[in-house]
């Protein structure tokens, strides 16, 4: 990065361990989401810069495939310990990306993404497989478990920092090399990433292009990687499965969602409405498991609604450095309109209770918002919204509420709100979604795999099968005849 008083900083791709402008020369500008305001421009990364990109990380692939997973522990922790050294200067960057809660970045998002390095270190080491043995006479088959090369991967622009560390710390500590693309509105704490990322890894190891669309087509259709992964819509996880598909790379792919948070007649009001209002609203609801989407038995609806209609009255967003707001702005212009399209276009018979409106004329906030009086074919309900738009439904019994529940085509997340033991475990076996949290919801941990099915993707982010994932395996025979 480098800037000039009075111009744009100058973010630059970072390629085979030095930064770099588009060979072209072309940028585009990067606008801080709370003030609508140009603060940088960044490469808008064309073919010669994606080639120069793959080909310096199909140089490193075999010094870096080779190191010993020890080797590679301690590279990632070196990294990690680097992430909490510069953790105020990700801070700024990851603000000035997004428009987030400063103090909210610093508790809720910097330790998680240490933690997750760190456990993709300890990870880097344990390579298991079936035991060798002889399964016919004569002959041993023992199991490798190997890299599968070049990665190409393409991070979301809600959680870019984070989403960039779910992205490369797998992939390198199974000993892939990576490029990686950071979404075109948040590219700042990714250039900052490879600089500390590229201060310790070898060079090609980790690479960094900055760009649009056409940027991270070019990656996936590019004849080097083995493998690409994204996190984003569904339209584009299809477009990089159609493109993969043409010279069968393996995809990994993490998208949308639309949770369903079911809550039974036998809970705490005042407690569900507390965590399912933080879960709804926390990233402006920019989260692809956001408790958006709330199905509450009938006998206790209305207590509910109204409840979590004073608790959206008294949700905050504002500027990033005012402590006393739970979220900031949407990302960009076009989000802003497309969260207001949805709740503009609720058919008559919904009913907003609280919200619906943006906040201000500077930056792009939305105000918490509840509508209820929804049906399970509205808009609303089978369409993500991406924003702080929480939907209520009201349900009679258990089957009407797994049926509304399963009845979008997303899958990632989901959850159960009730005190009887034997029903949270029947839905959780009923719900059809990736993660099923009982009595809570949004919480992640390293060691705990998150990814969905149906259009939200396939594969897995954190965890040991999400470091599977980033390995290919091979099975080896050998005579005991000599």
């Amino acid at each position: 990065m480098s800037s000039e008083p009075g111009r744009l900083r100058k973010l630059r791709n970072y390629i085979d361990g030095e930064f770099r402008d588009a060979a072209d020369g072309r940028t585009t500008e990067v606008v801080n989401p709370a003030t609508g305001e140009a603060y940088a421009t960044a490469p808008l990364s064309g073919a010669a810069d994606v080639d120069a990109a793959m080909e310096a990380a199909a140089r490193a692939f075999p010094g870096w495939r080779d190191t010993t997973p020890a080797e590679r522990q301690k590279a990632l922790l070196k990294i990690a310990d680097a992430f909490e050294e510069r953790a105020e200067d990700l801070i700024a960057a990851e603000v000035e990306n997004t428009g987030k809660p400063v103090g909210l970045t610093r508790t809720e998002e910097i330790p998680p993404v240490v933690d997750q390095i760190r456990f993709f270190a300890g990870a880097a080491r344990m390579l298991e497989g079936r035991s060798a043995g002889e399964y016919m006479e004569g002959l041993t088959s023992i199991v490798r478990r190997e890299p599968v090369g070049v990665c190409a991967q393409v991070a979301p622009w809600n959680y870019p920092m984070m989403m960039a560390v779910w992205k490369f710390a797998p992939a390198i500590a199974a000993g892939n090399t990576v490029v990686l693309k950071p979404s075109d509105t948040t590219p700042a704490s990714t250039v900052l990433i490879a600089e500390i990322v590229g201060s310790i890894l070898p060079k090609g190891v980790f690479n960094v292009v900055t760009g649009d669309r056409e940027t991270g087509r070019l990656m996936v259709e590019h004849p080097v990687p083995a493998m690409a992964s994204i996190t984003g819509s569904v339209r584009a996880g299809m477009q990089v499965a159609g493109s993969a598909a043409k010279d069968l790379k393996r995809v990994h792919l993490e998208l949308g969602g639309k949770a369903p948070v079911v809550v039974f007649e036998d809970v705490d009001i005042a407690k569900a409405v507390e965590g399912i209002a933080e879960a709804g609203f926390f990233n402006a609801g920019q989260d692809c498991t956001a408790a958006t989407r709330v199905l509450v038995q009938e006998s206790v609806h209305d207590e509910f609604v109204a409840a979590l209609a004073k608790a959206a009255a008294e949700t905050r967003t504002g500027l990033p450095d005012d402590e006393d707001v739970a979220y900031g702005p949407l990302n960009n212009p076009g989000q802003l309109e497309r969260v207001a399209g949805f709740v503009d276009r609720l058919p008559a018979h919904a009913k907003v209770e609280a919200g619906g409106h943006r906040v201000g004329e500077r930056g792009y906030f939305y105000a918490a918002t509840v509508v209820s009086g929804v049906k399970q074919d509205d808009e609303i309900i089978q369409n993500e919204v991406f924003g702080p738009v929480i939907t209520v439904q009201s349900f009679t019994d258990e089957a009407q509420a797994v049926e509304w529940a399963n009845g979008v085509e997303y899958a990632l997340a989901s959850s159960v709100w009730t005190k009887d033991h034997a029903r949270a475990m029947r839905m959780s076996r009923a719900l059809d979604f990736g993660c099923v949290w009982i009595n809570t919801h949004i919480p992640l941990v390293a060691e705990m795999p998150h990814g969905g099915f149906k259009k939200s993707g396939y594969g897995k982010d954190l965890s040991a099968y999400g470091f599977d994932d980033y390995t290919r395996i091979k099975h080896v025979m050998t005579s005991l005849d000599g």
